[in-house]
């Protein structure tokens, strides 16, 4: 049942042709990459009691038996809360699209306010072999992910407030890059103060950039690796600690040097590299519990499917014994979200976390078919080539499709545009449910303009 990622080269191949709305005109990419997908067809968002006997009808305008307008079909935004970049204002309008939409994702706050905590711990833990020139500055530059990303916001934030540099912007913790900052002069950060063993230090940030290459792609792994080579270059035996946003750019900059110069690095996502490299020096990261929120992104387009209350499975035991407890998740119901809470991972626990696609034992068992019949859902992932979604993310749904009895068509974008992606939902009548990953948290309508026509 599980589709591989339809990859970024042929869809650029397959589009270049296409307006870049990517609305009507995706319809003639999708119709060009997919031969097989109205074979399988059935009703989606809300089924009734006689959901297994709806016919099969390859129509585009509404679902598989004509009677589920798009419009009305479950959809759940992941990864990428529908917000404003500039501001973070949720977009209540994409959250609330239809009755049977929601977002999943985890508790940005609670995991940058304990990745920050990491970094502290451990330079208290380790002072005396942390500054390394002696200087009494313990220096760390950061890896920015996406300056308009309410998690790498989040997380810059945490960062800064648990080792004092943070000052105040609009109300709210500065995380505007500081380019360069050598001589604690930036108007974005401040010096922050540590004391440890009644000695005090100075806490400074060095360097901050947002990780973006010249194609116009986020979170960028290479990016992080030259920017690591530059600051080294510039103030190396300054740099005692390196801290990044995510995981895929702190192993960039662990491998490129900070392995090498035994500088401890920290990241975020627990992918499965990040934690081997804690036996060879790598600081620690932030598990945020992608296991939960992959089963939370499907589980919940399994019930508005199956019409039952959207909490079995999850809060409510269902039928095969699956169950979440509540220190792992919660739920916002003015936010119509999902949060996964997360796990600091260091060198004390990393054992546990060797395999970051293993599906969460609570949430295992197999579903019956017999009382849920399989499903069509169209999920994309934003960015085939982001380290976290395709190696950890995409792994842990293609575990729980099978286990949900849920066909998932797999979309991999390129990471710059949305159209790249929209233009390969030219026919969302083919589909029961739609689970989306925006390039931009500001671009829902692009989707939902889709799924309106």
């Amino acid at each position: 049942m599980k589709k591989k990622l339809v990859s970024m080269t042929m869809a650029v191949l397959l589009g270049v042709s296409l307006v870049a709305c990517g609305s009507d005109s995706g319809k003639k990419s999708d119709d060009t990459t997919k031969t097989d997908d109205t074979s399988k067809d059935d009703a989606g968002a809300d089924t009734k009691s006689d959901a297994d006997t709806k016919t099969e009808d390859d129509n585009t305008g509404g679902d598989a038996s004509g009677e589920v307008a798009n419009k009305d079909k479950p959809l759940v935004w992941y990864n990428r809360q529908p917000s404003n970049s500039s501001t973070g204002e949720l977009d209540q309008a994409a959250l609330t699209f239809n009755k049977d939409t929601y977002y999943v994702g985890f508790d940005a706050n609670q995991g940058a306010e304990l990745q920050g905590t990491m970094v502290s711990d451990y330079i208290k833990a380790n002072i005396d072999k942390i500054d390394r020139n002696g200087d009494g500055v313990i220096g760390y530059v950061l890896a920015i992910g996406d300056i308009g990303h309410n998690d790498s916001i989040a997380r810059t934030r945490g960062v800064r407030k648990a080792l004092g540099t943070a000052v105040e912007k609009d109300g709210n913790i500065n995380s505007d890059p500081v380019g360069t900052n050598t001589d604690g002069s930036a108007s974005a950060v401040q010096d922050g103060k540590l004391e440890v063993d009644g000695k005090t230090y100075t806490v400074r940030e060095l360097a901050s950039q947002e990780m973006k290459n010249s194609a116009g792609a986020t979170w960028d792994a290479a990016t992080a690796g030259n920017a690591i080579g530059t600051w080294s270059s510039s103030f190396g035996d300054s740099i005692d600690i390196v801290a990044s946003n995510n995981d895929g750019m702190g192993m960039s900059m662990f491998n490129a040097w900070s392995k090498e110069n035994k500088v401890p690095t920290f990241g975020y996502d627990a992918n499965n590299d990040a934690v081997a490299a804690i036996a060879e020096g790598y600081g620690g990261t932030i598990s945020q519990h992608a296991d939960v929120q992959a089963y939370l992104t499907l589980r919940v387009l399994r019930n508005a499917l199956d019409g039952v209350d959207i909490d079995t499975g999850i809060g409510t035991e269902d039928e095969a014994g699956n169950v979440l407890s509540d220190d792992v998740y919660k739920y916002s119901e003015e936010e119509r979200s999902y949060y996964a809470l997360n796990v600091a991972v260091t060198a004390d626990n990393y054992k546990d976390f060797t395999d970051s696609t293993k599906v969460f034992d609570p949430v295992s068992k197999q579903l019956d078919e017999g009382s849920h019949a399989t499903k069509k859902v169209w999920l994309n992932i934003y960015n085939a080539s982001d380290n976290f979604l395709s190696s950890t993310y995409q792994p842990l749904l293609q575990n729980y499709d099978d286990l949900l009895n849920l066909d998932v068509e797999y979309i991999g974008g390129d990471g710059q545009t949305e159209s790249n992606i929209t233009n390969r939902l030219g026919n969302p009548g083919q589909y029961d449910a739609f689970a989306i990953n925006m390039v931009k948290t500001d671009n829902a309508a692009s989707y939902t303009a889709l799924l309106n026509q």
